[in-house]
């Protein structure tokens, strides 16, 4: 078995928006290394309740990087630039006995700090609510082989639609910009036959939500690839981009 570990979590505290916020040490001394972060977290506030004070308050669901509710900032990166990882599935066997880990918040203008480490990021909701979806009849659903798709088309489509919302693309941009998200949400859709019908008014509503929302413009600086625990690439953006583009053009012929 592998010895205990000792290290500190310095976790970014603040009671709501607006109020000013501080850094907290929390030291945990010979836990195991198979914990991952968010238990650690989890040890930490068992001890905080027990002492009659406020727990530490920080997103999570499946705690098995499906969902990316536990997106925060490790040690300055966002979900702590471990490789593909979100924060839930980084264990304390990644660091070294002694280390400070510094925790804290998604920090992007769009997103409205709520508590700790705990940020709204229902903009990210608002984006897809313009346009990530197809408009389809209810009722049986057909047969998955009637429309032909290519393979290469498909992998593709299935790589964007991995994209887990979880907000790390804009807490790493200098502009805060959720360009990558964008680009997978309308990328996976337009792809595919079915999102076809609406690709241009897809493209066009939801770059146009995004822009309303205040995120920042793109400006290549690629830290939104290299945060993404699914591995989205920057040639997501590019094909976003040919597609707004091409989208407008047509918009301003029609009228």
């Amino acid at each position: 078995m592998s010895a205990p570990i000792s290290l500190t979590l310095r976790v970014w505290r603040q009671d709501g928006p607006g109020v000013k916020g501080r850094f907290e040490d929390h030291r945990l001394n010979s836990v195991s290394r198979h914990l991952s972060l968010l238990e650690a977290l989890d040890l930490v506030n068992e001890r905080l309740v027990a002492g009659g004070k406020r727990p530490i308050a920080f997103d999570h669901d499946c705690r098995e990087g499906i969902c990316g509710a536990c997106a925060m900032t490790v040690n300055g990166v966002p979900h702590g630039g471990l490789g593909r990882l979100t924060v839930c599935q980084i264990h304390l066997h990644r660091f070294s006995d002694g280390d400070r880990i510094v925790l804290e918040p998604l920090r992007a203008r769009p997103f409205a700090l709520i508590r700790d480490l705990v940020v709204d990021r229902s903009p990210l909701d608002a984006i897809q609510q313009a346009g990530g979806f197809i408009s389809v009849r209810p009722g049986q659903a057909p047969d998955a082989n009637v429309v032909p798709i290519a393979r290469d088309i498909a992998e593709t489509a299935l790589d964007l639609a991995s994209c887990i919302g979880c907000g790390a693309c804009v807490a790493a941009c200098p502009n805060g910009s959720a360009m990558l998200f964008t680009a997978a949400k309308v990328g996976h859709l337009n792809l595919l036959p079915q999102g076809a019908p609406e690709a241009d008014r897809r493209a066009l509503a939801m770059v146009q939500a995004m822009d309303h929302a205040g995120f920042g413009a793109c400006s290549n600086h690629g830290e939104c690839a290299a945060v993404c625990p699914k591995g989205i690439g920057v040639s997501a953006i590019a094909r976003l981009t040919r597609a707004y583009t091409g989208a407008a053009r047509r918009q301003l012929l029609s009228l």
